[in-house]
Formats: structure tokens, sequence, C-alpha cells
């Protein structure tokens, strides 16, 4: 294997052995194999239509998000996907074209050839370093606008711009005529893609929730047993706070569905009782002294530990072996969430780890209705900067630079956050500025539109010639692909000067670095006083 798709990867160089996140050798040459299959899916796709190509979209999108960290530990359906893909191409190609390349060729019903082709076609399988680079940027790209895009299908919302984007974009991996050169402008257009990725995605929560609204979350615990419900699906929450609303049982969200607590539909749900617990890498001691079941909607998902593993159910494209898993829906009805439901009634209720309340639900619409307000802050002196400190959280030791920057930045900056980065502050007690927390939370990794948006609006409403001259500094947490996805939008709607960390990609290249740095600025974090300096400054 090979993989340095994700932050924490081996040495900052790439995992060869076992993946970090717990993916096995095998396992990744079988995601490797997926992403192979889809690739020359988009090739024989780009001129089909109408039933077919919108199978082929929802497969791909689907396969895409398979592969992003800490969603499918499973072999079996990762060859199952493998062999759906393959019998797409089949439906594809009707008379055999000795001049398409191999890649949409390719097909086998055999797991041994399978896994034998997919020891061949891995990352290192592209020879030059700069353009397995600026592919692999390109394809963990897609990977985060499938994660997003998927979340809107599921509420009934497509774009076929973004679907024939996915599709370029995968061809063009493979097309050994495209060069440095080719290849910068379409990583640069999958920002773009993002961008109208997150604003679909946007649209399509609000339009089936309501619009977030500034909330104040229990973070404490009820004495009724309870279930917790983490990923990033609201659907599935939805549907589970429907079937257990008569069940003298609360509901908890956990890392990234927290922000679900400020949408006005769930609000008429009295037994959704606040969130439990921290970011995603936190999941082993959360969900040991949750003492109940646990939903796993989406990525993020830790390999369980015995202790609990009973208790985890996985649901749509998250998998692990040995863990009981809640199939799709069918036929329009709901998921079946009653063998949940049933664990929870004969359950001990949560253990308390913490008490209190935590503020979130600043999303487009409130942070748009309150520009006024903002600028007059500014303008009076009372904010003198934004730091934007979105992204992911993770493991490791020196992700404490991002709540040190939090407890030691000026008291007259406010914090814009959206992701799970944010539990490295939004406990503290960093006061408020007026009618402003100092910690301003947008929502779900995806919610990054938000704060996108508002720098917009503030750059219109002030006339700005440049989005750059705003009192406005990024000190981004990535972590894995979503992440590099919202750096792309980014960058596309023109911020520069923004500090990345804890560690440059691993899978950027010294060439591909340079051209970043040289281009938009972008720069690694460094001392936290020195940065802190820095970002006050505008720099």
């Amino acid at each position: 294997m090979f993989c340095y798709q994700c932050q924490e990867t081996a040495k900052n160089q790439g995992c060869n052995i076992k993946g970090v996140c717990g993916k096995e050798s095998h396992t990744s040459d079988l995601q490797d194999m997926l992403l192979y299959t889809i690739k020359g899916l988009s090739i024989l796709i780009t001129h089909e239509k109408g039933i077919i190509r919108a199978k082929v979209a929802r497969f791909v999108t689907e396969a895409l998000f398979s592969t992003v960290t800490n969603v499918n530990f499973d072999d079996e359906t990762i060859m199952d996907l493998i062999k759906e893909g393959l019998s797409l191409k089949r439906e594809l190609i009707t008379d055999f074209d000795a001049e398409l390349p191999l890649i949409a060729r390719w097909d086998s019903e055999d797991d041994a050839e399978i896994m034998a082709k997919a020891k061949e076609v891995g990352v290192l399988s592209t020879e030059n370093e700069d353009i397995r680079s600026l592919r692999e940027l390109l394809i963990y790209g897609l990977k985060g606008i499938a994660a997003y895009y998927h979340h809107a299908n599921v509420l009934g919302f497509r774009d076929d711009k973004i679907e024939d984007f996915i599709f370029k974009a995968l061809a063009v991996t493979v097309d050994d005529n495209c060069g440095v050169d080719g290849l910068i402008p379409i990583v640069l257009e999958c920002g773009e893609e993002g961008v109208s990725t997150m604003s679909l995605l946007n649209k399509a929560n609000t339009s089936k929730y309501g619009d977030p609204e500034p909330t104040e979350v229990d973070i404490g615990v009820n004495n009724n047993p309870g279930i917790l419900i983490s990923g990033h699906d609201l659907l599935d929450l939805e549907e589970l706070l429907e079937q257990s609303k008569d069940s003298n049982i609360d509901i908890y969200t956990h890392g990234e569905m927290l922000p679900a607590n400020s949408y006005p539909f769930f609000k008429k749900y009295r037994h959704f009782a606040g969130n439990y617990g921290n970011s995603w890498w936190r999941q082993q001691q959360d969900f040991k002294s949750f003492n109940g079941p646990i939903l796993m909607t989406t990525n993020c998902l830790v390999p369980p530990e015995e202790s609990y593993k009973d208790r985890v159910f996985t649901t749509g494209l998250v998998r692990f072996k040995g863990v009981k898993h809640v199939d799709n829906r069918k036929n329009g009805s709901p998921k079946d969430f009653s063998p949940i439901i049933n664990m929870a009634k004969n359950s001990q209720p949560p253990q308390e780890i913490e008490s209190g309340k935590i503020m979130c639900g600043f999303g487009a619409n409130s942070l748009l209705s309150n520009v006024d307000n903002i600028i007059n802050a500014v303008t009076q002196g009372l904010i003198k900067r934004f730091i934007v400190m979105a992204g992911c959280d993770g493991r490791y030791k020196n992700r404490n630079y991002f709540t040190e920057i939090a407890e030691k930045l000026p008291k007259d900056s406010v914090i814009l956050t959206a992701g799970c980065a944010k539990y490295r502050y939004n406990k503290l007690d960093l006061g408020n500025i007026g009618p402003f927390p100092r910690v301003i939370d947008a929502g779900q990794c995806n919610d990054s539109y938000s704060l996108a948006l508002l720098a917009l609006k503030l750059k219109e409403t002030l006339n700005l010639d440049d989005i750059n001259k705003l009192p406005i500094s990024f000190d981004i947490a990535w972590y894995e692909q979503k992440a590099v996805l919202v750096l792309l939008a980014l960058l596309h709607l023109g911020f520069k000067n923004i500090r990345l960390g804890p560690t440059l990609p691993a899978f950027l290249s010294p060439k591909v670095t340079k051209v970043l740095v040289e281009k938009f600025n972008i720069i690694p974090t460094g001392d936290v006083q020195e940065d802190i300096t820095a970002m006050m400054a505008g720099r």
C-alpha cells in the first residue's frame, strides 16, 4: 500500500504498511482499485445521457466518498463496489473499441485478478512526482466534492454541472497528455465546483430543515437511556428522532453532528437532548462512557474497541467488519432504526463527562442578516480582526497550537469556525464582544461556505476591490479530503495568506508547494505568538 491522503500519514511521508487511520494494506489496495474503476467509467460516460448517466453519477459519487479517510474499512463491501463499477462499464461498452485505454477496458469477475490488479494501480503508479502531486490533489478535492454532493443527493438535490466536472476531472487524472500546466487550472476549477457543491448542500439542508439559528447546546446528560449519533447525515438524524420520539430515549449528537442542534426542524423533538463528547478522534473514550448504542452515519469512524464494538451501528457508506449495519432506504421508505432503539431501551443512561452549554448555529442566513452590526463593530474598533479557524481536528499533540492561538488572541478578535476543528477551543470561556461570542460557529465543515459568503458580503458592502483587504485572516486545520476541497474553494475565491497546519500535506511535491506559495502565499503554521502577531497585522 501507499497512502498519504490525510494529515496524519506516517512521518508526513506516506503509510506503506498499515494506515495510521487503522486501514489495512489490502483494504488500501482495494480502494486504489475502486478509484481505478471509476476513472475508467468516467472516460466512458463522457457522452452518455439519461438513466445510465444518472446511475453512473450516483455510483461514482458514492465510490469516491467510500475512499475518504475513516469511511469504509470493509474489504467485502469495497470488492462489491468494484464489481458494480465493472458491471456499469460493461453496460457502456456496447462495441469493443481497441482504441479505448486499458483503464476503460479492464474487466474481471475474479477476486484474485482484481487484487493483483489493485497492487499495480495505486498512487505511485504515476512516476512523475509533480504530476502525481497534482493528480492526487485533484482526486482529494473530488473526494470532498463527492462527500458534500452525496449529502445533497440524499435530500433530493442534483446538479449536472457538478457531475460533469467529476467525470472530466477523473478522466484527466489518467490522461498522460495532460501535464503540470494542464492540471493546475483543473485543480483550481475543482475549488470553483467545490463552492457550487457546498452551496447546493446548504440549499438542501436549509430547504429541508430551516436556516440554523444561534443556539445554546447542552453538553451534559439526562437520566434517560440514550442513542449517540455521529457523522454528518441530517436525514439519518431526522428518521432516528421520528422513530424514537415515544421511546423514553434521549438522542445526543457527537462530533460533526453538533450543528444539527441549531436547525429549527429538529427543535420540535423534546427528546433531542444536546451534544455528548468531542471530535472524532476522541470517540473511543466518548463511546465507552456513553453506555448506549452509537450510530455512525458518514466518515470519522475510528476502528471501534471491543469494549463497545457491540454497541456501534454503521449506516450508508460507512462499514467496518463485525459491526452491525443499518440498510439503506428502499422504495422511498425510511431506514429501520428499530434495532438501535431496542438496544437503547435496555442500556444504562450516559455517564456524565462534562456539563454546561456551547454556542452554535451561526449559519449563512444568521451571519448575512448581521452584516451591518458586524461592520459597526469593526468601524467602532470593537472587533479588530476575524480569525477563520475552520477545518478538521486530529489526534496529534501539535494541534494544541490551535487551542493556544484561541487562548492568546487579543480580546478584540473573533474566531470564525466550522468543522470539528472547533473542539480545540469551543468550550473555552473566551467571552463576547458586544452581542457576538468570540467563537462564531457556522456549523459542519461544509458550512465553511457560510464564512466565505460573509467575507464576500463584507467586501461588497465595504466596496473593496480586493477580498484580502478585509480584516480577516485564515488559520486552517486540516485532516482529510473534505478540508482539501475547502482549501481549494478558498483559493478559487481569491483568498491569500492562508495558514495551514499542523503540517503541510505530504502529497504536495516541493514544486507544487512552491507554486501555491508564490501564487497564494500559503503559509505553514508556526510559532503561536509570531503567527498571532502576523495575523493581527494582516500578514
